[in-house]
């Protein structure tokens, strides 16, 4: 988050002019002004985003930092091979991305712009958090936090194979630390026209403090009931967002008149007794103690802040880009969670929930399966329907001594309901080896 502060507006931005594609490293893998929240329509749940990944994000980030002198600040080298590594990971998973350079203090700075192919470019769901930190350290919390669960969420797009309604844009600033920088030069080099496709910014800016809070951005009512909404269901109570408020990157875009939002878990503000008893924690010490500081490392997360918001993150952008129609034939539907298979004990469970579809599941609905395994003979697989019909998929062989299982079955569930909650269950029949689900999928 920028040291400078700035005052409330209401406005934002987005793509296209000014931008330099350069191709850089391999390849992984919306709206004008929102409407007043409309009913929600039916659509697929957004996939639960891998904590271990987000998490080996970060470890990626620290190391860059270690690598090149301690920090991943603007005109740094920290900071083009942050955005290397990012930029190969999007390109692997699918994403058309670019680099847009500018220049600030004497120094070429880069923003990442990642946009996901398809959904109507005439409505444009952004999300973004700024890639760089302040000279004084690698930035883990502020703002590798962010950046990772953006990414993640990204990725997740990617093995979902997601068809959002509306098109889908990401981005990774730079220079934000001295005064939001990069996503100031995207929005002034938007062509107007470009502005008014985007239906709203979602911004990600430290969600991992140590002592956290869990804050929401008040600007569009839309936004910020859907982020309320997600919380709620957790149990989790927010409170409104201020400290921040006009110093991170949806500042431009709000000011631009785009819809903004956004999560935020503190930063050198000091929790008060009644945030502590309502969110735990240590009352009368700031949310992040290394906030700009040397010890902002990886030891400086609090893994439940930032899963809950990676997963907040996830839910918002499937929700918002979500259309008003059914899912279409080819929609997948997934869980990325990993799920430790016990050595020759009880069968485990990985579930995926389907809504929003009518009739019957189809005659050939693939199942998508991952299983890291050290011998995947001792293995049964089943797919358990919504109504607790069994489907085997691979029964244990002694003969089978090859490890892991990555493929995908063709079941005939056209005699299933398609909505409802699915399962893939696992059993290990045999002592010796171990493994876990590391991800499950239905496409229908």
């Amino acid at each position: 988050m920028s040291l400078l502060p700035s005052p409330r507006t209401s406005s934002a931005l987005l793509l296209a002019a000014g931008l330099v594609v350069t191709a850089f490293a391999p390849a992984v893998q919306a709206v004008p002004a929102l409407p007043d929240a409309p009913a929600a329509t039916p659509t697929l749940a957004a996939p639960d985003i891998s904590l271990t990944h987000v998490k080996a994000h970060l470890a990626r980030f620290s190391k860059i930092a270690a690598d090149n002198g301690g920090s991943r600040a603007h005109g740094r080298s920290g900071y083009k091979a942050s955005v290397d590594y990012v930029k190969a990971e999007l390109d692997a998973a699918g994403f058309t991305t670019a680099l847009q350079q500018f220049s600030y203090d004497g120094a070429t700075g880069y923003n990442l712009i990642a946009d996901w192919p398809g959904g109507d470019s005439g409505q444009v769901l952004f999300a973004g958090a700024h890639l760089d930190s302040v000279t004084e350290g690698a930035g883990i919390n502020d703002n590798g936090s962010g950046s990772a669960a953006v990414l993640e969420t990204a990725l997740a797009v990617s093995r979902a194979q997601y068809k959002p309604a509306k098109h889908l844009r990401f981005a990774w600033w730079g220079a934000e630390e001295l005064g939001l920088i990069g996503s100031k030069h995207y929005v002034d080099k938007l062509p107007s026209t470009e502005r008014s496709k985007i239906s709203g910014y979602l911004n990600f800016d430290m969600i991992g403090s140590p002592n956290p809070g869990y804050f929401v951005y008040d600007d569009d009512p839309t936004i910020e009931k859907t982020f309320k909404d997600y919380f709620a269901g957790l149990g989790v109570p927010t409170e409104i967002e201020t400290e921040g408020d006009g110093r991170s990157d949806h500042a431009p875009f709000k000011k631009a008149g785009i819809p903004v939002g956004g999560l935020f878990t503190g930063a050198g503000s000091k929790k008060t007794a009644a945030q502590a008893q309502k969110w735990g924690g240590t009352s009368g010490q700031s949310f992040d103690r290394c906030y700009h500081s040397s010890c902002d490392t990886t030891a400086n997360i609090d893994e439940t802040a930032l899963d809950r918001n990676s997963d907040a993150a996830a839910h918002a952008i499937w929700t918002l880009s979500a259309g008003t129609t059914a899912p279409p034939a080819g929609t997948t539907y997934e869980n990325t969670a990993d799920v430790s298979i016990p050595d020759n004990g009880a069968a485990v469970t990985s579930a995926v929930d389907v809504s929003g579809r009518t009739g019957n599941a189809p005659a050939a609905l693939k199942v998508g399966v991952d299983i890291v395994h050290t011998y995947r003979g001792d293995l049964t697989v089943d797919l358990v329907a919504p109504d607790g019909t069994e489907y085997r998929l691979k029964n244990a062989a002694g003969t089978d001594s090859a490890d892991d299982i990555r493929t995908t079955y063709t079941v005939d569930a056209s005699g299933e309901t398609a909505n409802g909650t699915w399962k893939l269950r696992v059993q290990d029949t045999a002592a010796q080896d171990t493994g876990r689900i590391d991800s499950f999928r239905l496409t229908f």
